[in-house]
């Protein structure tokens, strides 16, 4: 028999792997309170590292249409549920586990594909969205500010000559003239 309390833990489960972008499934068995605090604290505010009951994540995860999981629940599970940047977050995860060896990170799901511990850690090893969008930024400023500098130096070269080059003058001269002779 379902208690209220049950059902209200595994709607607010569900409804944190629906608002999540990535979640990724760890056991965190010997680490202290003020090591989860500190892992928190790493996450961000945009994310949430929670401790969760295995048989209410399975319920969960299967309602929010979360397979990433079947059959890694056992043993004390926690739930890094990621809102926001998942590279920055998985990049946490694995720089906390390296640190705290309790930490095991088992698997995890992004943007609706599982995902092995590997592939988490590969996910670390990418660069932040921030960095890759400063990169596209800077490849598509590049034509542009070189095409700047080359107007800049003519009109810098125009400027030390006095003016427009004769040779320009000359066409719109010719051009005057030649009614003028014709007729």
């Amino acid at each position: 028999m379902a208690t209220p309390t049950k059902v209200a833990a595994v709607e607010e489960i569900t409804k944190d792997f629906q608002e999540s972008s990535a979640a990724v499934l760890t056991e965190y068995r010997g680490l202290s309170v003020a090591q989860l605090k500190q892992l928190r604290r790493s996450l961000g505010t945009e994310n949430k590292f929670s401790v969760v009951k295995n048989s209410l994540t399975a319920i969960a995860a299967k309602e929010a249409g979360v397979d990433a999981f079947d059959g890694q629940l056992a043993g004390p599970t926690a739930i890094a549920f990621i809102k926001g940047d998942a590279v920055a977050a998985a990049k946490s995860l694995t720089d906390f586990a390296k640190d705290n060896k309790q930490l095991i990170i088992k698997t995890g799901f992004f943007e609706g594909k599982a995902l092995d511990a590997n592939e988490v850690a590969a996910l670390a090893a990418l660069e932040s969205r921030e960095l890759q969008l400063a990169k596209v930024a800077g490849v598509l400023k590049a034509p542009m500010a070189a095409a700047a500098r080359i107007i800049d130096a003519l009109r810098l070269k125009l400027e030390e000559e006095g003016g427009a080059p004769a040779a320009a003058d000359a066409p719109a001269a010719e051009a005057a003239e030649a009614p003028a002779e014709e007729n």
